[in-house]
């Protein structure tokens, strides 16, 4: 993996602070096939990490392994100082799957509040839970569909309901696995500058999943996959910069092509 950094100097490791996320060796293995291979990576807090790639590289295994719902991982991976799966873990974590993930017989404010609830149960909790609800459906723009049903929304904005239900809390880990995916420019973009607001503003790490290119400009940091495995790490100034390449997509481009000469003359050495 190649490690591409800008801007001012890292802190020694002994001054800084701990990670949201920082994998060992984090391997997975399915069957007869390792879907990740040995990653080794962090993700900052207060800072949006683009996990980008193409389809099928291995970018949901991982974030379910973050997140503790992936079976057979093996190496080291420490979540907001603990164990990834660890049962206090469940109320710091946001996570965001592909399908959105809603009670289609439920209005948006009910479905926050059934959620809200099991995050944060009891009476006493209950003006808690009526800000955290109202906040997060504001979060995601949907405070006029409040209470639509969630099943006659459409795919955009039932998207943002699971969304909010991540939002719920404060939560000071996001995973989000390809959340802008069939959504228009503008909701895109709105998108982008809640999570950084998110990272800036309440200290969240952010570690989103694409495989479009363009989104990648949008991140402070990288991490760019390919077939299970990590190529490079960093800043997207510092990935053009070190491929000498126009955009990230060039860069990745450029990585891949290295890669691949690298697994050939390994073949031909044999």
């Amino acid at each position: 993996m190649m490690n591409y950094f800008s801007g001012t100097p890292r802190p020694d490791p002994g001054e800084e602070e701990s990670p949201a996320v920082r994998a060992r060796d984090l391997t997975v293995v399915r069957g007869p096939r390792t879907v990740l291979r040995g990653l080794g990576f962090t993700v900052p807090r207060g800072q949006v990490t683009g996990l980008l790639g193409p389809s099928g590289c291995g970018k949901s295994t991982l974030m379910r392994a973050v997140v503790g719902t992936q079976a057979k991982v093996t190496g080291t991976l420490d979540v907001l100082g603990l164990p990834a799966g660890h049962p206090a873990l469940r109320t710091r974590i946001g996570y965001v799957t592909q399908a959105p993930s809603v009670y289609d017989d439920l209005s948006v404010r009910q479905n926050l509040d059934y959620f809200a609830a099991i995050l944060d149960p009891g009476r006493a909790s209950a003006d808690r839970r009526r800000d955290h609800v109202t906040r997060a459906i504001a979060d995601v723009d949907l405070t006029p569909h409040a209470d639509a049903l969630a099943g006659n929304l459409s795919g955009g904005q039932r998207s943002r309901v699971s969304l909010a239900v991540a939002l719920l809390g404060a939560p000071e880990l996001l995973v989000l696995d390809e959340p802008t995916v069939g959504l228009d420019p503008v909701l895109r973009r709105d998108l982008w500058q809640l999570f950084h607001a998110l990272a800036a503003d309440r200290g969240a790490g952010l570690l989103i999943s694409s495989h479009v290119m363009d989104e990648a400009e949008r991140c402070d940091r990288l991490l760019l996959m390919r077939a299970g495995e990590i190529l490079a790490d960093g800043t997207p100034d510092a990935l053009r910069t070190g491929t000498g390449s126009d955009t990230v997509e060039a860069a990745f481009l450029h990585l891949v092509d290295e890669a691949a000469a690298a697994s050939r003359t390994k073949e031909t050495s044999r």
